[in-house]
């Protein structure tokens, strides 16, 4: 009796506007697989119809993503392989597929990614701001006091920040920079790949008020990037200064990771620098 192989689970990236975008392999292997795991079967089925692939579709969103592993552990098991796509984009990044990318991994199979189109990756490509470290941080909260908090565990951070950003809430958003963030340069990236596709850049307030003026341009959803905070450089005094708050917390019996937190909202900076610099005086006595 010939033992049956596990089929493969492919995780494919459909374009995030431009049909184009589908690589030829994407596209092959969407023809080629028994089934396609979509987001939305609706969605997707205009896509494999201009492609003209009738693969079999199953719906996989966020509702249902849990209840599906063992359905597709099962089709898996039985030697058919099958393609993971989303609405648009890589899945997995703000979109369903982790759970199931996960649990099929603690069970051994194996998982192909098909690398293309990333709405993220595309807007930091063209923005400007530098690139060689950066943090995405999804979509921010919605509410509003949420929403403040996110950002102002972001706010020391040094490296360019990204979010993604729906239309109805783009000017919440700005208007929450405006009040933190009021002096960093930001890039917004909208309709990416599409015919519309723009790049407006500006300061939180110039960009607010763009999108007040022309209504069109608060259209689509958005890649909003940040620049980072600029390096906190302290003179000899501050450091001594610093060093002398940092021995008194030691001295009372606070821990290094609640000083390090206290010191980076007393001084400004990053919490892993205080952390580093409390457990090298910590070490030194």
């Amino acid at each position: 009796m010939t033992h049956q192989h596990p089929g493969i689970l492919y995780v494919v990236a459909t374009p995030i506007g431009n049909l184009e975008d589908l690589s030829p392999r994407a596209a092959r292997v969407l023809a080629e697989v028994s089934r396609i795991a979509a987001e939305d079967t609706r969605h997707s089925g205009r896509l494999l119809a201009h492609l003209g692939i009738n693969t079999p579709m199953l719906s996989l969103h966020e509702h249902n993503e849990a209840r599906r592993v063992d359905t597709v552990d099962s089709y898996l098991m039985a030697g058919e392989s099958i393609a993971l796509i989303s609405d648009a984009g890589t899945p997995l990044i703000c979109d369903p597929g982790f759970v199931l990318v996960r649990e099929l991994r603690l069970r051994g199979r194996q998982i192909v990614p098909l690398p293309g189109p990333c709405a993220l990756v595309s807007a930091l490509s063209a923005a400007g701001l530098p690139t060689d470290k950066f943090t995405f941080g999804g979509f921010l909260p919605s509410k509003p006091s949420a929403r403040r908090q996110a950002l102002e565990k972001w706010q020391c951070r040094e490296e360019t920040l990204v979010f993604y950003e729906s239309p109805h809430r783009i000017e919440h958003t700005l208007e929450s920079l405006c009040e933190q963030m009021p002096e960093r340069a930001v890039v917004l990236a909208r309709e990416l790949t599409k015919t519309y596709e723009t790049f407006l850049q500006g300061s939180p307030s110039s960009l607010l008020d763009q999108l007040r003026q022309d209504p069109n341009q608060g259209r689509g959803e958005f890649v909003v990037m940040i620049a980072g905070a600029p390096p906190v450089v302290q003179s000899d005094e501050q450091s001594i200064a610093a060093d002398e708050l940092l021995k008194a917390m030691l001295a009372e019996g606070v821990g290094v990771k609640q000083g390090a937190a206290v010191a980076a909202k007393m001084l400004g900076g990053r919490k892993q620098e205080w952390y580093a610099r409390l457990q090298a005086l910590k070490g030194g006595h």
